[in-house]
């Protein structure tokens, strides 16, 4: 399978990464690391997930603080959103 990560998840990633770093740079690379670590597994378990809030996604707890949301679309894994577990998931519109 292949492994997408949309622009926004891709935001949502520079954010944490950039808002760790300010910190504590180490830590932020070692969190996008896993982060880039537990999506590329989804390229071979797709369904380790949980059924996600929103019909047609999964949900992976990454971190204690971190969720990656996605889907997948036929051969390909898209990688939506990454939120952190203190965040109204998914947001109220």
């Amino acid at each position: 399978m292949k492994l997408i990560w949309t622009r926004p998840a891709n935001i949502d990633r520079k954010a944490i990464r950039d808002y760790i770093a300010q910190e504590k740079p180490a830590a932020a690379l070692a969190l996008d690391e896993l982060f880039s670590e537990k999506a590329l597994l989804l390229t071979k378990h797709s369904a380790i997930g949980r059924p996600g809030r929103i019909v047609g996604t999964r949900e992976l707890v990454v971190h204690r603080n971190y969720i990656l949301i996605y889907r997948v679309d036929g051969d390909a894994v898209r990688i939506l959103s990454l939120v952190h577990t203190a965040r109204q998931w998914p947001p109220i519109r």
